[in-house]
C-alpha cells in the first residue's frame, strides 16, 4: 500500500468534509479552535450511538488501512462521556472490534470486542493531574474540566497480538461518537514522536530506535520557548508506563528524554520516505491495494559489530554481552489438543500480565529494553555481522527448545478439584497456575496453561466440551476453554475476591460462581455463557450478596435456572428469573447448626416423574448425610456416619448410622445406582442409594478432599489433602494412584543418572525419590519436626545425602532403605550440599558459614575437615552454594562475605582464588553481591556466578578474570544456574520462569524463554543425559531438551555430500594405511579408507595446472582407494571408462572428491524420434521415499487428477480452426520458471505446460507447445539464444523431458532425458558451452551437457538434496552446488573424450549453525554469496573456498540471490525482496581485520505478495522481473522505489469466466475469492474485487438494461462459498449490494435477460429468485433439491412461444442429469415448468472415480434446441427439441465432457475433456480438432459474444483462442 506511506491523512483522503465516503448522524458540525488555530470537528449529545462520525460510509465497505499505528487528535469535551469504537480485521478475516471511552470502568474482553477505560488527563500542575499521579485508585470517569487536546497513538499490530493473539490485518472502520473534539486521523507504519524537532531527532540518533519528528500537519501548534508535553498530551498505547490501571488508556511518560523507555516498542520501524512517480500514484485504486506490495526502507544501514581482534591468550578479551533488543519467550511443546498459548506483555516495572490465549505453542511477547550490543573475543571462525533490525534476526535454535513433558505436582490452592471426562478415559485436575488432563491407562498429560496464579475451582458441562477454571487473586479471573481443542475461548474478572466454587449448567449456556465480594460477604454470580464458542461475550444474568457461608453451589442439571447451594447451617435452593437471583431455604429442623460440605443429585430420570421431582443428597462435617425432597424442600431422610466401636479383638466394625461423634465426611457423589462418600478419616465408601451397608472401602494415608463417580459408573476417583491422586476401579476393586505430589513448594532436587531416579525435598518436610521414566514415587522419608533443605546423590553408589534445617547431614542407603550416617558439624540449617564427581568425597555448608568435607569412599563417610565462617552467612542461600568443578579438582562458593567468591583445592579446602565481584561493574553506584554459582565442563574452565544486578559473569577458573558478563539476565535475581556438557546452552531460573540460553551469546536472541511455574523457580538444571531439563519451585516440570548435542550432531568428515557407498569398516582389519592429518595441529584422522570390493577402478592422477588452487583441489592417492557402486548412471553399452570416485579424508572439515562419470550414450533423441524409440537403460535401486529438505527451493508439481490423453485428432497444418492468442497467469509454483535478457529483450516465463515468450514493449506473446506436464524452471544462455526448460514425464517416457529451444524461431531442437524425478534448477556455463542441470530432493543427481550435441557428457548422483548450482563465470570449467550445511565446488576437467570432475566439499562454520544452504551466486571478483533457510549469507571466498563472512539478511529463508558488482539482491519466503550494496565485502576478504569497513547496507527493500521464487535483474541491479508464488510477475526499479505488476493472474482454481455485453471486458473469479476485470483488448487487469476467506464460485455480467444504459449499469453478479451473492459496480469499482439468499455454497448465478432478477443455485439443489434493485429473495424453487445446480442459463423468446406466456426462457441443469426448462414473465410474478429432462446412467460399477459435470446450454443457431453432455450410457452431445419433445442430434465423443460452449456466431462448438484436449467441433461440417497446450483438466469453456474468440481453462491459467475459421 505504497499510497499510505509514509503516513495517511484520513480525513482527507476520504474527504470528510463532503459526507460522501463517510457519514454524520445527530449534532456534528465544525468550529474554530483556538488551542490549535484551526478547524476541528465538534460531536455532542447525550447518546453516543446517536451522535457520531463514522467512515466509510456503510458497514459493507471497508477503509482498508494497513498502517502499523493509528493516531488520533482529539480532546475530551470537560465533565462528559465520550466513545470511540475501532473495526480491525485480523488476517484470518475475523472482525475485532476495538473500543474506548471514560464510561468504561473496567477493561473487558471476548474474541471479537476488546473494551479500554479511558483515563482523561488533567492541565499540567492541575489538581485533577496531581490527584492522577499520587492515587492509585481507578480514575476513569467524565474528563475534567481542563482536559487538554491529546494525541492518542494506538498500536493496532500489539493490540491484537496482546489481547487476542491475532494478526493484524487492516483498519475496516471508524466511529467517532460524542462528546468530543476531533482535528483528525492519522494511519502510519512509523512510530511519530511529538514535541521533537528534526535537527534534535538527528543529534539523538532516534531513527535507530525506530522513531520520528511528527509530520508537520499532524502537529500541534506550539508557542516559541513552550514545551509541547506541557500544553498537550501524548498517550501511546500499549504504553510502558507503571500505572494502574494496566489495561487502561491512559498517558505515560511523557517527556523522551525521560529514559530510553519511551523509545521502545514491540516491534521497532525504521522511517520510510517514499517516492512515488504519478503514473504510479494513478494505478493506485481501492481495490488494487488489496494484493499491492509495500515498500519499505531506502538507506538503511546496518549497525554491526566490530571487527574483534585476534589474540593469542588462551582465553579472549572481556565480552560484554546484552540480552538484546527483544525478548521472545515460549512453553513449547504442547501439542495435544489441551494445548493454550499465552502471550505475555513484560513490562518495564517488571510486571507480566497474561491478556490473551489461543491453540498451540505459547507465544510470549516480551519488550526488553537494552542499549547497543559491543562484542569483543577471539575469532577462530568467520565474521559474522549482524544488524540491528526492526524485527529478531538470528536467534538460537531450535525454537522452542524445550517441550512441556510431564508435571509432577496436585492442587496448589485446594485439593479438592478432579474431574472425569465424559468418556471416563481421562482425569482433569490443576496443578497450581496449570490445569493438566492425564490420560488414565497412559499417563500420558496435557496441559491448559493461561492462569497467572493457582486455579481455585473448576467444573465441566455435561458433555466435557467446556471447561471453566478460576484462579486465586484480588480480583479472580476465569476462563472458559474449549476442551478437546484446548484453546481458551474466554476470558474475565469476576469482581469476586476468590472464588472458591464454580459449576457450569448441562448445557454450559450458564455458569454460577461463589467468592467473596470486597466486604468479605459471599456473593453468587450467575454468567450466560452460551455464546462463548461463537466467539460472543460472557455476561452476568444476575448475582446476589448473602451473609450466609457457601462451601459448595451446584447447577441443577436438569434445569439451567437451578440451583442448590450448602455451607455453614444452611442449605439453600436459587433460581434465576427476570434478571434476577431469588434463594430459599430448607426447613433443616434439628440439624440447623451442621456444616454443610458437598450435595448431589439424584441421577436418572423416569417418565412417570417431573425433572425436578428427584432427591437432593447433602453431607456434613458431623457424619450426617440429608436425603431432602427437592420438589416439595423438605427432608425425607438424615443418616449419620459413626467411627467404628472398638472390640477385644480389636477388629474394626462396620459403621452405623446411630447417635455419638460423626466422621467428617467431605464430598459425596452419585451415580444412578450407588454412592460415594469421602470422609476425613481417609476413607471412601460406596454405599447403595438406601445406605444399608458399605459394599467397598478404600483407605488413603490422608483425608479424602473429594470423590467422584466415572460417567461410566465403572470408577471413582479420589483426591487427598495430602496431595494424592488416584482412582477405584469397581469391577477390580483395584486401587490405582495416578498422581502424588509435594504438599508445599520444593526446595531442592538431585538426579541419579544411573537409575533414572530423583530426589527430592520440600517444606512440607518430605524427602521423595521418583523414577524419571515413569514419573512414579518411589520412596518417601518424612521428617517429622525438621525440615529437608538440600539433596545431593551419590554419583556412582545407591546412596543419597541430604541436609537439614537442623544442621544435621544424612546419608541414607537406597538399596536397604535404611540410614547410613549422621553428621552434625554444622550449626545453621544445611545451605550447599555436594559430592565429587569422582564420589569420594562430600562437601557441606551451613547457613553460620561453615564448610565441611567428607571422605565417602566407603559406604560410612568420615569428615575430613571443618572451616568455620568462609562461607557467606548473609548471601541468599539456595540449591547451587556449593560448585565442583568437573574434574573435582576445585570447589567454588559464595564467601566470606556476598561481594566475594572463593575457589578452593577440593581435596585440601585449601584456598586458590578470591574473587571480589562487587568491583566487577565500574559503572555501577551500586556494590554487586553473588548469588549463584556454577563451573563450566572442562575444558573450557569458567566459572559462572550471578550477581544481585541480575547479571551473570563469566570467570577464568583459574585467574578469576572476567571473561564476559550478560546483563539483565532476569527481572527479578536469578536463583539457579546450569550448563549442559558439552558447554553449548546455559539454563537460569529467575522469578517464575526458565531460560535457555546460547552459552557461547553468538545470535542477536541468545535465550528463550519458558513460563508455567506459579512461584519462584528454586532450581534448574540437565538430566545427567541430557535428554531432560528439571524445574523445581511449585512443583516438579520435567522439559524435553529439543537441542542436538554435539555428540549427536553429524560430524563434517561422516556427513558425505556425494554417495560414495564405501563398504561398511572391516573390525578384523590388519592392514596398515597411511594416516592423513593436518598440519596445522596434527590432528590424526579418524577412520581410515578401505579397499574396494569391486575391481580396481580408473585412477585420475593428472595435477590441476592453475596457479594457487593446488591447496584446495587435491589428487588422490594410487595407495588411498575407495570403491565405487552406482554413483553414476551406467551406460547401457558396456563401456569400459569407469567412473571413479575417490574421497580423501576430511581436513578440517573439508572433503575433496575426484569423479570420473560414465556417461549415458542413450540420453538424449530429438523430437522426431519422440515416442517410438525405445530406450535401453540399466535398472538401478529401487526408488525411494525421500523426504523434502527444510528449504522451499524444491519443485512440487500441482497434483492433478487429470490424464494425458492417449491419442489427439491434430488438425491438418494451416487449416487449424483456433489459434492461441494469449495465456492469463504466471506459474507462481515453478522455481526459476522466468528469464529475461536486459540486452535482446527476450522475456519469457512458463504458465502449466506453456511457454509464454512475450515482448515487454507490444504486450504480444508468442506460445511454445510441447511439454506434457507442468514445467519447473527455465535457463536461457547467456547469448539469448537458446532456452531450456524442464518438466515432467510423458506418456511413455520413464524420465522427465528437457527441451532446447531456439529463441529465434521458436522450434525445439532437441529433447533430452535424464532426471528420474523432477528438474528444479538448469545453468549454461559463461561460454554457453556446458549445460548443467539439478534434480530435485528425490532424483538428487546433477548432470552435465555438452550445448554442442547435448549429449551427456557426466552425471553424479548425492546421498543428499542439493538445492541449486551455478557456474562460476570466471573460469568456465568451475560450478558450485549447495545443500545441507556446505558448499561444493566442482572442477571440470576435459581432455578430448574424458571428462573427470573434481569437487570439494566446504562446510559453513559452525557459528552458523545446522542450516541449508538454499541459494548461491557468484560475484565476478572471486566472491560466491549462498543463503540459507534460517535467513543469512555466507560469503565465500573462490580462491581459497573458504567462509569468510556471514550476515543476517532475512528473517527467513532466501531462495533468490543475485550479485553484480557491489550489489546483491536476496530474496526470501518472507515475500521480501532487499537489494544490498556489499563494496565492504571484497575489501574485508583482501584484507581481514585492516579492512577499513566490514558493514554491509541495506539500500532498499520491497515487500511483494508471495515468496519469491524467480528473479532476473539487470546488469546494474538497477530494474528487473521478481517472480512470486502468488503468481505475479513484479517489475521492479530500485531507482524510482516503484513495483508495478507486470503478469498476474488467479493463484488457485478459475471458476468462471464471463464477459461485458460490448466484449471490451471480461471478469474472471476463482477460488482465492477474487473477482478480476480485464481488458478484453490488451489482457490486462483492470481492477480487481477481494473477498477474503471465502471462494468466488459463479459468475455472471449483467445485460444492460434500458433503465441504466451505458457504462453506469455495468455490474457484475458474484456467488460465494458462505452462501452470498455480491454485486459490484464495475464503473464506481465498488460493492454496491450483498445477499445471502442460500446457506450453502453457490454453484452456478445469472441474469435474466433484462437484467432485472438473479437466478442463483446452489450445492443443495436449490434456486433463488432474487432482485439486484432491492437485495430481496423474491422466490425459491426447490424442484432440483439434493442435487448441486450446475448450470443456469437464460434467453429471451417470444410472448407467447411454446404456449406458455412470458419473454424469458431459462434452464437449469443439475449433477444428478437432470435438466428443467422454464418460462418466466418476472414482473408479472410467473415462472412455470416446461419440461423435464432427465438422462439415464450406467450402473455405478462403470462409473469412473469423479463423476463429469452435467452441462446444458440453449443452441445459439436453433431456436428450441438445447444442447446437454454429461454421465450416461455413451460418450455423446445431445440436441434435444423442446418443441418434439426428443433428442434430435447425437455427437459422438471420445471421452467424458467436462466443459461446453457454443459459438454465437458459427455452428461450433467446443467441449473440454479430463485428457487435457480441447476440441473443437463444426456442427455444419462434422469435423473435430483437437488442440493441446493445458496441463490439467479443460474444466471451463467460454465463447465472447461474438464468437471471435474462445477462453478455456485448466485449474488456475486461463487460455485465449483466436477462431480462424469461418
Amino acid at each position: 500500500m505504497v499510497w499510505q506511506h509514509p503516513y495517511l491523512n484520513v480525513f482527507k483522503h476520504f474527504k470528510v468534509e463532503e459526507w460522501k465516503r463517510s457519514t454524520k448522524e445527530g449534532d456534528v458540525t465544525t468550529f474554530m479552535d483556538k488551542t490549535l488555530k484551526g478547524t476541528v470537528y465538534r460531536i455532542r449529545g447525550s447518546i453516543p450511538a446517536s451522535n457520531y462520525i463514522q467512515l466509510p460510509k456503510t458497514s459493507t465497505q471497508s477503509l482498508g488501512l494497513t498502517g502499523h499505528y493509528l493516531y488520533l487528535l482529539f480532546k475530551p469535551m470537560p465533565g462528559k462521556c465520550f466513545v470511540v469504537h475501532l473495526d480491525v480485521t485480523t488476517e484470518d478475516s475475523q472482525v475485532v472490534r476495538i473500543s474506548f471511552s471514560n464510561l468504561f470502568k473496567e477493561f473487558k474482553s471476548t474474541a471479537t470486542w476488546l473494551q479500554f477505560p479511558f483515563i482523561c488527563g488533567a492541565a499540567k500542575g492541575s489538581v485533577y493531574e496531581c490527584t492522577a499521579r499520587t492515587s492509585k485508585q481507578d480514575l476513569v470517569g467524565v474528563a475534567p474540566a481542563n482536559v487538554r487536546w491529546t494525541c492518542l497513538m494506538l498500536d493496532l499490530h500489539y493490540i491484537l497480538s496482546m489481547y487476542l493473539n491475532r494478526r493484524y490485518s487492516h483498519l475496516k472502520s471508524i466511529k467517532l461518537c460524542s462528546n468530543l473534539l476531533v482535528k483528525n486521523l492519522y494511519t502510519s507504519d512509523l512510530l511519530f514522536e511529538p514535541g521533537v524537532m528534526f535537527s534534535e531527532a538527528r543529534q539523538a540518533k532516534l531513527a535507530f530506535h525506530g522513531i520520528s519528528p511528527m509530520p508537520r500537519e499532524m502537529a500541534f501548534p506550539v508557542p516559541k520557548g513552550e514545551n509541547w508535553h506541557d500544553r498537550y498530551d501524548y498517550i501511546r498505547f500499549p504504553s510502558d508506563g507503571s500505572k494502574l490501571p494496566y489495561d487502561s488508556i491512559q498517558k505515560g511518560c511523557s517527556n523522551p528524554a525521560e529514559g530510553v523507555q519511551v523509545l521502545e516498542d514491540p516491534i521497532r520501524h525504521l522511517p520510510r520516505p517514499v517516492t512515488l512517480t504519478k503514473a504510479v500514484r494513478d494505478r493506485v485504486s481501492l481495490i488494487q491495494q488489496i494484493t499491492s506490495p509495500k515498500d519499505m526502507p531506502r538507506w538503511s544501514p546496518l549497525v554491526t559489530k566490530s571487527i574483534p581482534e585476534v589474540h593469542l591468550a588462551t582465553s579472549g578479551p572481556l565480552e560484554e554481552v546484552y540480552s538484546g533488543d527483544q525478548e521472545f519467550s515460549r512453553v513449547e511443546g504442547l501439542q495435544a489438543a489441551g494445548d493454550s498459548t499465552v502471550p505475555l506483555h513484560a513490562t518495564t516495572d517488571g510486571g507480566i500480565h497474561v491478556y490473551a490465549h489461543r491453540m498451540g505453542n505459547v507465544a510470549i511477547h516480551a519488550v526488553g529494553i537494552s542499549s547497543d550490543e559491543s562484542v569483543y573475543t577471539k575469532i577462530t571462525g568467520p565474521e559474522v555481522l549482524s544488524s540491528k533490525k526492526a524485527s529478531p534476526c538470528r536467534r538460537l535454535l531450535p525454537d522452542p527448545i524445550l517441550k512441556l513433558r510431564t508435571i509432577i505436582g496436585f492442587g496448589g490452592c485446594s485439593t479438592k478439584w478432579a474431574l472425569w471426562t465424559k468418556n471416563s478415559s481421562a482425569v482433569v485436575y490443576p496443578c497450581h497456575a496449570i490445569i493438566i488432563t492425564m490420560q488414565i491407562e497412559t499417563g500420558e498429560q496435557r496441559f491448559f496453561i493461561g492462569h497467572t496464579d493457582k486455579v481455585s475451582a473448576l467444573t465441566f458441562n455435561g458433555n466435557s466440551a467446556l471447561l471453566a477454571s478460576a484462579q486465586m487473586g484480588h480480583l479472580s479471573m476465569v476462563r472458559l476453554w474449549d476442551f478437546q481443542k484446548g484453546k481458551c475461548l474466554s476470558m474475565f474478572k469476576t469482581h469476586v475476591h476468590s472464588v472458591s466454587s464454580l459449576s457450569l449448567s448441562y448445557s454450559g449456556a450458564v455458569l454460577c460462581g461463589i467468592g467473596k465480594d470486597g466486604h468479605g460477604k459471599t456473593m453468587v454470580v450467575v454468567w450466560n455463557t452460551a455464546q462463548v464458542n461463537q466467539g460472543g461475550e460472557v455476561v452476568v444474568l444476575a448475582k446476589a450478596h448473602t451473609d450466609v457461608d457457601i462451601q459448595t453451589l451446584k447447577i441443577a442439571f436438569f434445569d439451567d435456572t437451578r440451583m442448590v447451594s450448602c455451607g455453614r447451617d444452611n442449605v439453600r435452593l436459587w433460581r434465576v428469573r427476570s434478571g434476577a437471583l431469588r434463594s430459599c431455604p430448607v426447613n433443616l429442623g434439628e440439624y440447623h447448626s451442621l456444616e454443610f460440605t458437598d450435595l448431589a443429585f439424584e441421577k436418572g430420570h423416569s417418565a412417570e416423574r417431573e425433572p425436578e421431582d428427584r432427591t437432593l443428597f447433602v453431607c456434613s462435617r458431623s457424619g450426617h448425610i440429608l436425603e431432602i425432597d427437592y420438589k416439595n424442600v423438605t427432608i425425607r431422610n438424615a443418616r449419620r456416619l459413626l467411627p467404628s466401636q472398638i472390640q477385644h479383638s480389636h477388629r474394626r466394625e462396620k459403621q452405623t448410622f446411630n447417635s455419638g461423634p460423626g466422621i467428617a465426611i467431605n464430598s459425596i457423589s452419585v451415580s444412578s445406582t450407588f454412592c460415594a462418600t469421602a470422609s476425613e478419616d481417609g476413607y471412601v465408601r460406596l454405599w447403595p442409594l438406601d445406605f444399608s451397608a458399605i459394599f467397598l472401602e478404600a483407605e488413603h494415608e490422608g483425608a479424602v478432599s473429594s470423590v467422584s463417580i466415572s460417567p461410566d459408573s465403572l470408577k471413582v476417583l479420589c483426591t487427598t489433602s495430602t496431595g494424592n491422586l488416584g482412582y477405584l476401579d469397581i469391577q477390580s476393586r483395584g486401587y490405582n494412584t495416578l498422581m502424588r505430589s509435594h504438599t508445599d513448594s520444593v526446595l531442592a532436587f538431585s538426579v541419579d543418572g544411573l537409575r533414572k531416579q530423583m530426589a527430592t525435598v520440600s517444606q512440607d518436610n518430605t524427602i521423595r525419590i521418583w523414577d524419571l521414566v515413569s514419573m512414579q514415587q518411589l520412596y518417601d522419608f518424612t521428617a517429622s519436626d525438621e525440615m529437608p533443605c538440600t539433596v545431593a546423590f551419590h554419583p556412582a553408589q545407591q546412596i543419597f545425602a541430604c541436609g537439614f534445617s537442623s544442621g544435621v547431614v544424612r546419608t541414607f542407603s537406597l538399596a536397604a532403605s535404611d540410614l547410613l550416617m549422621e553428621h552434625k558439624q554444622h550449626r545453621g540449617a544445611v545451605t550447599g550440599l555436594t559430592f565429587s564427581p569422582d564420589g569420594n568425597l562430600m562437601f557441606s555448608s551451613c547457613s553460620h558459614g561453615t564448610l565441611a568435607l567428607y571422605n565417602c569412599a566407603a559406604q560410612k563417610s568420615h569428615v575430613l575437615r571443618v572451616l568455620a565462617n568462609v562461607v557467606s552467612q548473609d548471601a541468599e542461600h539456595g540449591p547451587n552454594t556449593l560448585a565442583v568443578s568437573g574434574d573435582g579438582r576445585f570447589l567454588a562458593f559464595v564467601g566470606p562475605s556476598k561481594y566475594t567468591v572463593t575457589v578452593m583445592d577440593a581435596h585440601s579446602l585449601d584456598e586458590l582464588l578470591r574473587i571480589d565481584v562487587s568491583i566487577l561493574d565500574l559503572d555501577s553506584t551500586n556494590l554487586d553481591s553473588a548469588l549463584r554459582i556454577c563451573f563450566a565442563p572442562m575444558p573450557v574452565g569458567h566459572l559462572l556466578v550471578s550477581t544481585s544486578s541480575n547479571k551473570v559473569l563469566v570467570l577464568d577458573a583459574k585467574t578469576g578474570r572476567l571473561v564476559r558478563e550478560v546483563s539483565r539476565v532476569h527481572k527479578l535475581s536469578c536463583s539457579s544456574l546450569a550448563l549442559s556438557e558439552d558447554a553449548r546452552y546455559l539454563l537460569t531460573a529467575g522469578d517464575r520462569v526458565v531460560k535457555v540460553w546460547d552459552y557461547q551469546m553468538r545470535f542477536d536472541i541468545n535465550f528463550q524463554v519458558y513460563i508455567g511455574h506459579s512461584e519462584p523457580v528454586r532450581q534448574v538444571a540437565f538430566t545427567p543425559d541430557q535428554q531432560h531439563v528439571i524445574s523445581i519451585g511449585d512443583a516438579i516440570f520435567l522439559w524435553d531438551f529439543l537441542a542436538v548435542s554435539r555428540a549427536e550432531s553429524p560430524k563434517a568428515d561422516i556427513h558425505p555430500y556425494v554417495e560414495s557407498l564405501v563398504p561398511p569398516r572391516a573390525e578384523t582389519s590388519s592392514e596398515k594405511l597411511k594416516d592423513f592429518t593436518s598440519s596445522a595441529n596434527e590432528i590424526p584422522r579418524q577412520s581410515a579408507p578401505l579397499p574396494s570390493l569391486a575391481s580396481p577402478p580408473c585412477l585420475d592422477i593428472s595435477s590441476i595446472h592453475q596457479a594457487g588452487r593446488d591447496d584446495i583441489f587435491s589428487e588422490s592417492d594410487e595407495g588411498e582407494e575407495a570403491g565405487l557402486k552406482g554413483s553414476s548412471r551406467e551406460a547401457s553399452d558396456g563401456n569400459k571408462d569407469h567412473s571413479t570416485l575417490v574421497m580423501e579424508e576430511p581436513v578440517e572439515n573439508e572433503e575433496t572428491l575426484v569423479v570420473r562419470p560414465k556417461v549415458s550414450q542413450e540420453c538424449s533423441r530429438s523430437p522426431s524420434h519422440s515416442g517410438n524409440e525405445p530406450r535401453k537403460e540399466t535398472k538401478g535401486p529401487e526408488p525411494q521415499h525421500y523426504i523434502r529438505p527444510d528449504s522451499y527451493r524444491h519443485f512440487t508439481p500441482r497434483f492433478k487428477a487429470s490424464v494425458l490423453p492417449k491419442s489427439v485428432l491434430y488438425p491438418p497444418a494451416g487449416n487449424e480452426g483456433l489459434k492461441l492468442k494469449a495465456v492469463i497467469g504466471y506459474n507462481g509454483n515453478g522455481r526459476g520458471n522466468m528469464v529475461w535478457n536486459p540486452d535482446t529483450g527476450f522475456f519469457a516465463y512458463t504458465c502449466g505446460c506453456v511457454i509464454v515468450v512475450e515482448d515487454l514493449h507490444s504486450g504480444s506473446q508468442q506460445h511454445w507447445i510441447g511439454h506434457p506436464e507442468e514445467i519447473s524452471t527455465l535457463a536461457v544462455s547467456h547469448d539469448a539464444q537458446v532456452l531450456a526448460s524442464a518438466s515432467g514425464q510423458g506418456n511413455g517416457d520413464s524420465r522427465c523431458q528437457i527441451r532446447i529451444w531456439n529463441v529465434q524461431d521458436g522450434t525445439c531442437q532437441k529433447v533430452i532425458f535424464h532426471h528420474e524425478t523432477q528438474v528444479q534448477a538448469m545453468a549454461y556455463s559463461r561460454d554457453d558451452r556446458l549445460l548443467v542441470t539439478l534434480g530435485d530432493y528425490s532424483d538428487r543427481t546433477l548432470a552435465l551437457w555438452n550445448t554442442h550435441t547435448y549429449d551427456l557428457m557426466s552425471s553424479t548422483h548425492f546421498l543428499e538434496p542439493v538445492h541449486e548450482v551455478a557456474f562460476n563465470p570466471l573460469f568456465d570449467g568451475e560450478l558450485a552446488c549447495v545443500g545441507r550445511g556446505a558448499v561444493a565446488f566442482w572442477l571440470i576437467e576435459q581432455r578430448g573424450a574424458d571428462i573427470s570432475l573434481k569437487v570439494h566439499r566446504a562446510a559453513i562454520p559452525d557459528t552458523v549453525g545446522l542450516v541449508e544452504l538454499t541459494s548461491l551466486c557468484y560475484s565476478t571478483n572471486y566472491l560466491l554469496y549462498s543463503g540459507t533457510n534460517t535467513g543469512q549469507i555466507c560469503v565465500w571466498d573462490t580462491q581459497t573456498n573458504r567462509c569468510f563472512m556471514t550476515w543476517e539478511a532475512d528473517e527467513g529463508e532466501i531462495g533468490v540471490l543475485l550479485c553484480c558488482g557491489n550489489r546483491l539482491v536476496s530474496g526470501s519466503n518472507t515475500k521480501r525482496i532487499r537489494l544490498w550494496s556489499v563494496a565492504a565485502v571484497q575489501e574485508l576478504r583482501l584484507k581481514g581485520s585492516d579492512a577499513r569497513s566490514s558493514s554491509v547496507l541495506l539500500e532498499h527493500e520491497m515487500t511483494l505478495d508471495g515468496t519469491i521464487v524467480g528473479a532476473t535483474f539487470d546488469d546494474s541491479l538497477d530494474m528487473g522481473i521478481v517472480g512470486t508464488t502468488a503468481g505475479t510477475l513484479w517489475y521492479i526499479n530500485w531507482a524510482e522505489s516503484t513495483s508495478i505488476r507486470l503478469i498476474s493472474g488467479h493463484k488457485n482454481k478459475v471458476n468462471e469466466v464471463t464477459f461485458s455485453p460490448g466484449e471490451s471486458h471480461c471478469a474472471t473469479c476463482g477460488e482465492d475469492g477474487s473477482v478480476r476485470v480485464w481488458s478484453l483488448a490488451s489482457m490486462e487487469l483492470v481492477v480487481q474485487f477481494q473477498v477474503l476467506n471465502q471462494s468466488c464460485q459463479c459468475l455472471a455480467w449483467s445485460p444492460i438494461p434500458i433503465s441504466r444504459g451505458g457504462a453506469e449499469g455495468q455490474h457484475v453478479v458474484a456467488g460465494y462459498s458462505d452462501g452470498t451473492i455480491r454485486v459490484f459496480s464495475i464503473s464506481r469499482t465498488e460493492m454496491e449490494l450483498k445477499m445471502h439468499p442460500h446457506s450453502v455454497a453457490l454453484t452456478a448465478i445469472a441474469y435474466s435477460a433484462d437484467g432485472e432478477i438473479i437466478l442463483s443455485g446452489g450445492k443443495d439443489g436449490l434456486m433463488a429468485v432474487s432482485s439486484p434493485r432491492t437485495g430481496m429473495t423474491i422466490r425459491v424453487l426447490i424442484d432440483h433439491k439434493g442435487s448441486p445446480i450446475t448450470v443456469i442459463q437464460c434467453t429471451r423468446k417470444q410472448y407467447h412461444d411454446f404456449g406458455v406466456e412470458g419473454g424469458e426462457l431459462w434452464l437449469a441443469a443439475s449433477s444428478d442429469r437432470r435438466v428443467s426448462v422454464w418460462v418466466s414473465a418476472w414482473l408479472k410474478d410467473k415462472c412455470e415448468l416446461i419440461d423435464w429432462l432427465s438422462f439415464p446412467a450406467p450402473a455405478s460399477l462403470e462409473a469412473p472415480s469423479s463423476l463429469p459435470p452435467s452441462l446444458a446450454a440453449f443452441c445459439p443457431w436453433d431456436n428450441g434446441v438445447l444442447v446437454y453432455v454429461g454421465f450416461g450410457m455413451q460418450k455423446e452431445i445431445l440436441f434435444y427439441s423442446l418443441r418434439q419433445k426428443q433428442v434430435v442430434e447425437k455427437i459422438p465423443l471420445s471421452h467424458f465432457a467436462t466443459s461446453l460452449s457454443l459459438s454465437p456466431a458459427a455452428r461450433f462448438l467446443a467441449v473440454g475433456f479430463n485428457e487435457r484436449v480441447l476440441r473443437l467441433i463444426d456442427c455444419t461440417t462434422r469435423t473435430e480438432q483437437d488442440f493441446v497446450g493445458h496441463d490439467d483438466s479443460i474444466h471451463l469453456c467460454r465463447f465472447t459474444p461474438s464468437g471471435k474468440r474462445l477462453f478455456t481453462a485448466s485449474y488456475n491459467e486461463i487460455l485465449v483462442w483466436e477462431i480462424t475459421s469461418t
